[in-house]
């Protein structure tokens, strides 16, 4: 059968677009040995509160520091998962689904004690692929032997990781240079993030673009159906 693999920076509690593209491939690589963005998805993401969106960012340390690796980066305040579940409490205890998922949530928060901001972000992206029934692997970029150019790297990876397709967000079409792919035999596919079906969500008026942590608790186990990934699936 054929190895479809994508590879994705890892980010914080990311909206259910990222966990479709999981769910579609084999093999998951979080590619975390490229630079670190700030003001980007890796260190925060937004919830549905009552007043309208809510950042929920992990502190990291970036001070003077040009050339910094997602995988190098450093969280710097250990309060921050007591913030962030306090949040997500006031703004989600009268959520249908807040009661599936309180405990585990909490537990999830309070054992978040580890300084890497890429270990962090598996330990949050592992369970929330469990509780969405998703079995895919997720891998890292530095278990690989890592090209210097750009879409060699990506081309590098699925060759060794032995993969037959690369599933892509919509947004590398700009970039990629899907030739350095089929020289290796391998085909190129990107992910389409329209038509998604909006949910019951308890904080109007509805927004897509938030972490999928509003999906698990305004729709409890009813969450993977409303994964395009798992549409006609027994879920």
């Amino acid at each position: 059968m054929p190895k479809s693999i994508a590879i994705v920076q890892s980010n914080y509690i990311p909206w259910k677009g990222y966990f479709d593209l999981i769910n579609m491939v084999d093999e998951f690589v979080l590619f975390d040995d490229v630079q670190y963005t700030r003001r980007d998805w890796r260190n925060r993401n937004t919830i549905k509160t009552a007043n309208g969106p809510l950042w929920l960012t992990i502190p990291v340390d970036t001070k003077g520091k040009y050339h910094q690796k997602i995988s190098e980066t450093t969280i710097v305040d250990t309060t921050w998962p007591e913030k962030h579940w306090r949040s997500i409490v006031h703004s989600y205890r009268q959520a249908p689904g807040f009661r599936y998922y309180c405990d585990e949530l909490e537990e999830l928060y309070r054992g978040a004690t580890d300084r890497s901001l890429s270990l962090t972000n598996h330990r949050f992206l592992s369970r929330i692929c469990e509780w969405l029934g998703i079995t895919t692997r997720l891998s890292w970029s530095s278990e690989y032997q890592l090209d210097a150019e750009r879409t060699m790297r990506l081309v590098g990876i699925c060759r060794q990781a032995g993969a037959d397709v690369y599933l892509s967000g919509p947004s590398a079409r700009a970039y990629l240079d899907e030739t350095m792919f089929a020289s290796e035999g391998i085909a190129v596919d990107y992910v389409d993030y329209g038509g998604y079906r909006e949910y019951p969500q308890l904080h109007p008026p509805f927004r897509h673009d938030v972490s999928v942590l509003d999906l698990l608790l305004n729709t409890g186990t009813d969450a993977p159906r409303y994964l395009k990934s798992r549409v006609g699936e027994s879920v």
